[in-house]
């Protein structure tokens, strides 16, 4: 390509990885100039110009997924779909939790007793009756203009992977759900369950990168503490992911780590964990949240974090989460 006049730019490479690139090229009997020609060559094709046109993009969508429970995925979820609202995008948030915590701190805990609602397992399953639109409740804060649409949890939920169990492709059984909302909303956000079953696997399946569709821009993110324990688990749903890839051979983009409630007075393990977590380079920490309270007392007050704290370092937070994902 003709690079006359075009301005400088460069990139951070990790310590080591030119060396590991050039012995790649070696190993594989190019030189290093045509190995950074193919790599460039792999980004382009994956990255297009923005200048290119491009084909109608599917809508964004995000799992926010770790089978770890108490790390800050309903936090993240909230905070992360409030901010994109806040900041003009058509958001919907679905409660794939069947603890239903999402709904309950956004106030909405009666909707999950109601038995004349059908829920989204009926449509997962092919029981429903009725439009699944009629399943979304919007939150009527002025900040989010009407833009904030929540498909809340259900006390069936729990029936989750028995219920898949029985329906033929079960992974495509959340997509197939949530196909005719899709042209309403700029973003979807999967609060993801605390399990590695059959719903996750739905759940992952749906934010595949399909055809077509540009890298990195759907995907899963996943919120981690800084301890062992947090690594372990990460593990546990990378090797799920890596699986589902295979037996459908599919692209699943990990869009990077959220290293939550972190307080670096716990200790010299705490420091070194999220010294761990922000040397991994696939995926990168994407945003180290303190351990604050504004969150905690949103949730308990069953009020939106940036309805309840819009000035709060937390608050803050997820709009920083925001433009990374809006990047």
């Amino acid at each position: 390509m003709d690079t006359d006049g075009a301005k400088v730019w460069g990139t951070f490479l990790s310590p080591g990885e030119p060396d590991r690139f050039k012995e790649a090229c070696t190993d594989r009997g190019v030189t290093y100039v045509q190995g950074l020609a193919q790599a460039l060559t792999l980004w382009l094709e994956s990255h297009p110009s923005p200048s290119t046109p491009l084909v109608a993009q599917p809508v964004i969508r995000l799992i926010i997924a770790n089978q770890k429970g108490g790390v800050g995925k309903t936090f993240v979820a909230s905070g992360l779909s409030q901010a994109l609202a806040e900041k003009g995008q058509r958001v919907l948030i679905v409660d794939y939790d069947p603890q239903g915590h999402l709904t309950a701190e956004l106030g909405l805990e009666d909707v999950m007793y109601d038995d004349e609602r059908e829920t989204l397992l009926m449509h997962l399953d092919g029981t429903a009756k009725g439009d699944i639109h009629d399943l979304l409740v919007a939150l009527e804060h002025d900040r989010f203009g009407g833009r904030l649409h929540v498909l809340p949890a259900s006390d069936d939920a729990f029936l989750m992977d028995v219920h898949l169990s029985r329906v033929g492709f079960s992974e495509s059984a959340l997509e197939r759900a949530l196909e005719p909302l899709e042209d309403d909303y700029d973003v979807i956000i999967i609060d993801g369950p605390p399990s590695l079953g059959l719903n996750m696997d739905t759940a992952l399946y749906y934010v595949r990168r399909r055809e077509g569709e540009l890298a990195d821009r759907s995907g899963v993110i996943t919120p981690v503490w800084a301890n062992k324990a947090s690594h372990r688990a990460f593990r546990l749903l990378s090797q799920q992911i890596a699986d589902l890839c295979k037996k459908g051979r599919i692209s699943i983009d990990y869009l990077g780590l959220v290293i939550n409630a972190y307080d670096s007075r716990r200790g010299k393990l705490v420091k070194e964990n999220k010294k761990q977590w922000e040397k991994a380079t696939n995926p990168g920490v994407l945003l180290v949240i303190g351990d604050l309270k504004d969150g905690r007392e949103a949730s308990d007050g069953e009020i939106p974090l940036l309805e309840y704290a819009p000035d709060s370092e937390h608050a803050q937070a997820m709009r920083d989460l925001a433009k990374e994902i809006a990047a």
